[in-house]
């Protein structure tokens, strides 16, 4: 959906600081320690989201119903890093947030950590226990089980490639006959090694960055073990660095996702794959509108990942918790992760709307016709629970890490960047 962890530099301590010094919203009557106001036709109830996640129609729609009980003013904040600082800020201080607010999927972790979950409202409902993807669902789920957030979209990863450039290197460029290309990372590999030796200018895949994503959505404790002790000397983080550095002589680029050399490389045939979860498909088609030969692969590299997703929570100081939790509840019902899926490209987490647009077919002609829906659907079914475990330290140290990725891109040794890397790692706990 919206530009992704891995391109913004995290905030460190964010959830060590956000636990020790949180204090409680003011006055109130109700558990949460909120005074709660009922809403008029005549009132408005405020949320507070980050990127585009495809609801400025579903807001005009609310607000022209005249049987609404009350009306909805929507913030939208241009990128998650300066809304991340705000939440956390506003959380801390116990007042001046939304009464719903979105937040990023890789940073939900830190706010479900013991402390920091006590400033916002429950939202558990069993009747909604099966809306959504068991993953994302449980994602937004404190260890106790207390449900602080609604997902509004995941992000099953698929692969995107050029057609047109797999034919000049020789290699099957059919969407069927590709597949095999991406079974495992070594295969993968290894077809990049051929595209690039027969197309000097051209390299494999778009970023280090990405691949090491792609890699990481695949680890079970990348980070972190199960109680949250930080653990980055293990064997799974080992593999990711040690294989993304390896190649990035050769296959990378050597550029940073989201930034003006790596918009430039859509038009330049500077590269031949990525990682594509559905919120990629936009950001391709922005940045190469008149490039043909791009199609989607029904495979991803050792089985499934998830790139992405966000959540609606309530702030436990909202006046109006009732309220905020039937709007986020109705914006991530069926019918709306639907809309938002077509009007920003956000795929649903939501089960239902997964199958109904699985059930359309729907196809996209720039990528070939590709049926991007079932395609999705299956990269859906494919990602397996819990990987990776997210700790209340995830976002900071996968922040860490990508800088890490990103100065060996630039030039220095991997030993090097490696032993900076595990010495800011340290400076968090």
């Amino acid at each position: 959906m919206r530009k992704p962890t891995i391109r913004r530099g995290a905030a460190l301590g964010v959830a060590t600081a956000l636990v020790a010094t949180m204090t409680a919203a003011c006055g109130g009557d109700d558990e949460s320690g909120s005074a709660q106001a009922e809403l008029g036709q005549d009132d408005v109830l405020t949320i507070t989201t980050f990127s585009d996640f495809g609801y400025d129609k579903l807001i005009e729609e609310w607000n022209a119903d005249p049987d609404r009980p009350f009306t909805v003013k929507m913030t939208k904040i241009a990128d998650w890093d300066p809304w991340k600082q705000t939440l956390t800020q506003d959380l801390q201080a116990g007042h001046g947030l939304t009464d719903v607010v979105a937040i990023e999927g890789d940073a939900m972790p830190q706010f479900l950590a013991e402390g920091a979950s006590d400033q916002f409202a429950d939202l558990s409902d069993s009747s909604l226990d099966d809306r959504w993807v068991e993953y994302a669902y449980q994602a937004g789920q404190t260890a106790d089980g207390k449900q602080i957030g609604y997902p509004t979209d995941a992000g099953p990863e698929a692969f995107c490639y050029r057609a047109d450039l797999f034919e000049k290197a020789g290699l099957p460029s059919d969407r069927e006959e590709v597949e095999s290309i991406f079974e495992s990372w070594d295969s993968y590999f290894a077809a990049g090694e051929k595209l690039v030796e027969e197309l000097p200018d051209t390299k494999w895949y778009d970023s280090s960055g990405s691949i090491a994503q792609a890699m990481l959505n695949q680890a079970e404790f990348p980070f972190q073990t199960a109680d949250n002790t930080v653990d980055v000397e293990n064997d799974e983080l080992a593999l990711v660095w040690d294989t993304v550095t390896r190649y990035a002589p050769t296959l990378s680029p050597r550029v940073v996702q989201w930034k003006e050399d790596w918009t430039a490389n859509f038009t330049n045939d500077g590269f031949a794959t990525m990682p594509c979860p559905g919120w990629m498909f936009s950001n391709i088609k922005s940045n190469a509108p008149e490039v043909e030969g791009w199609d989607i692969v029904n495979a991803f590299p050792g089985g499934g990942g998830n790139w992405g997703g966000s959540y609606l929570a309530v702030p436990a100081m909202s006046e109006h918790q009732e309220e905020a939790k039937e709007l986020a509840n109705w914006l991530t019902d069926t019918e709306q992760e639907l809309a938002a899926f077509e009007a920003a490209g956000n795929y649903p987490a939501n089960v239902a709307a997964q199958q109904e647009l699985a059930s359309q077919n729907a196809t996209d002609p720039y990528f070939n016709d590709a049926p991007t829906a079932v395609i999705l659907a299956d990269r859906a079914a494919a990602v397996e629970p819990g990987h990776p475990y997210k700790g209340d330290k995830y976002s900071d140290i996968l922040g860490l890490f990508q800088t890490a990725i990103q100065r060996v891109d630039e030039g220095a040794s991997p030993d090097e960047s490696w032993e900076t890397f595990t010495q800011a790692v340290e400076s968090l706990s």
